[in-house]
């Protein structure tokens, strides 16, 4: 037997008991392993319904031009059914997503357009808002809107639903799911209480995500939204297919705890999961633990992981980029300041955002230097670097008389002089090659060539 497409290949997950992470836990504890879809993740189930009702409803037609603003995996689950199908898709994303999800959109023949994350949704630069305006300038396109396209919560009312239901035998009595669209979490809940009211469903949620607090208070609290590392959960918005009502309760789990458990279902598991997926076995522990006393033996709680770890290979799982956000204990005695004081105080050359780009080149040939600081007053407002003033001069040749603020980058990252120097390496691995100490009220600059002197000198192989 065979399937007619890759589609048919969607839904039918495996329910996995967690052994080893579930030490002592009050009631068994099972994971929806979604990364078995083809798509690798749960989106896959959105992504060809979303586009049938789109297809039934008149909004999309023969050869027409799907857009959608995804974290990644919905336009992943869109992709494969547009291959299927016979659609051209065109994806928003934002700049926090791994490296690894827009080469997925790219290889299976989506464009794809990178915006800024730390915006208001309403911004023009928004993902939310360049996905809008792609679908009202390109004839024949179809706006999927995931986060209130009812065909995403009919998605699982119809697979997610029925198959925890049936393959628990009906004895499910917790679910945990993060929210992000809403879907998930709404159509998989609305399914099993129809079949048992009594079951529980707790939403798992990142710090800076308006959820958790919107739940438990009904105050949509903007000073709650700023940002996080975890991908593909949680909302800054409150999407329609979030439906409050039928959750019981809600927790929320910082970025930390995310990626140390995601780590940890891999290695003790054998599970290669997302950072979404430790955020919610993560939030599942915490509950348990804390409701331990209307929780019974015979209880069977399920976590649904949405995705596999290969999309954050850059991530998750690279040691220098979780010792750089803090998440891995660091391995090196050295620090920033130590660095500083091995080759002694130098003053930094900077320049201001009104000084023109040809005085700041000049000033950048004369010292040697290929990338440099702007300050206004005492607050770093953007750089310089020499190989991007280049390529836009190669452009425009006429920026030279342009002033800084025009073409400079984003501020070099500023850091302290207590950084061991195997994190302080993590920041310097981007295009910068910089950053920024504070020492004694004045900024230094660190490179490369600093750090590398510092390991020789020291006698040491590296961080």
């Amino acid at each position: 037997m065979w399937h007619d497409s890759i589609l048919g290949t969607i839904g039918d997950t495996p329910l996995v008991k967690l052994n080893r992470i579930a030490t002592g836990l009050p009631c068994t504890l099972l994971a929806k392993v979604e990364f078995f879809n083809p798509g690798g993740s749960v989106k896959d189930r959105i992504g060809v319904y979303m586009i049938r009702a789109a297809e039934k409803n008149g909004d999309l037609k023969p050869g027409g031009t799907i857009i959608e603003c995804t974290s990644g995996n919905t336009g992943a689950g869109l992709a494969i059914a547009g291959i299927a199908l016979g659609y051209r898709c065109i994806f928003t994303t934002t700049d926090k997503q791994s490296q690894e999800k827009v080469d997925v959109l790219r290889a299976l023949g989506a464009e794809v357009i990178v915006c800024p994350t730390n915006v208001h949704a309403d911004d023009p630069r928004s993902y939310y808002s360049v996905a809008r305006r792609l679908a009202s300038e390109i004839p024949n396109s179809f706006h999927v809107n995931q986060y209130d396209n009812p065909a995403n919560t009919q998605a699982h009312y119809e697979t997610t639903g029925p198959e925890l239901w049936e393959q628990t035998g009906g004895k499910i009595s917790h679910y945990f799911a993060g929210g992000g669209t809403g879907g998930t979490i709404t159509g998989t809940t609305r399914y099993l209480k129809e079949q048992n009211p009594d079951i529980k469903t707790i939403g798992v949620d990142p710090y800076g995500s308006v959820y958790y607090t919107y739940f438990h208070t009904g105050v949509f609290d903007k000073d709650e939204i700023y940002p996080y590392l975890t991908e593909g959960v949680g909302e800054d918005i409150l999407t329609g297919n979030m439906d409050f009502s039928v959750v019981d309760d809600f927790v929320r789990v910082d970025d930390k705890t995310s990626m140390q458990y995601a780590r940890a279902l891999s290695r003790k598991e054998g599970l290669f999961i997302g950072q979404s997926c430790g955020m919610v076995v993560a939030g599942a522990v915490q509950w348990l633990e804390a409701n331990r006393k209307s929780v019974k033996p015979t209880d069977i709680a399920v976590v649904l992981l949405p995705d596999s770890g290969f999309r954050y290979l850059s991530k998750l799982y690279n040691d220098n980029w979780m010792r750089g956000h803090g998440f891995l204990e660091s391995t090196s005695s050295m620090t920033v300041g130590d660095i500083i004081d091995a080759r002694g105080s130098k003053e930094m050359m900077s320049v201001g955002p009104e000084v023109e780009v040809g005085v700041a080149i000049k000033q950048m040939t004369e010292h040697a230097v290929s990338q440099i600081p702007v300050l206004s007053g005492d607050d770093v407002v953007g750089s310089l670097s020499e190989r991007g003033v280049l390529s836009q001069l190669l452009l425009k040749p006429d920026l030279q008389q342009a002033p800084v603020s025009e073409v400079m980058k984003a501020p070099l990252k500023v850091v302290g002089r207590e950084l061991a120097v195997d994190q302080l390496a993590t920041y310097l691995e981007t295009d910068s090659g910089a950053v920024l100490v504070k020492n004694n009220e004045k900024f230094e600059i660190i490179t490369k060539s600093d750090l590398l002197d510092a390991i020789v000198h020291s006698g040491t192989s590296g961080p």
